[in-house]
């Protein structure tokens, strides 16, 4: 994990699928859980959804609010 990895979270939006279009910071964590079970596509969405998905697991995602505030 990098800083520029979590600051891709808060402005790369989800290229495909039931959420096109919604930022992967606010993808919700059973669609995060689904990739997890499933495996995380390859490159660089696969990487920001496997940090998503391991933020939102472990209850850290008030992790990205302050870089939210700086918008």
């Amino acid at each position: 994990m990098n800083a520029e990895h979590l600051q891709l979270l808060l402005t790369r939006e989800m290229p495909y699928g039931k959420y096109k279009g919604r930022l992967i910071a606010d993808l919700p964590g059973n669609y995060l859980n689904w990739f997890a079970r499933k495996g995380f596509p390859p490159g660089q969405i696969g990487i920001l959804l496997a940090l998503m998905h391991e933020l939102d697991h472990n209850g850290l995602s008030s992790l990205l609010d302050p870089l939210r505030m700086k918008k």
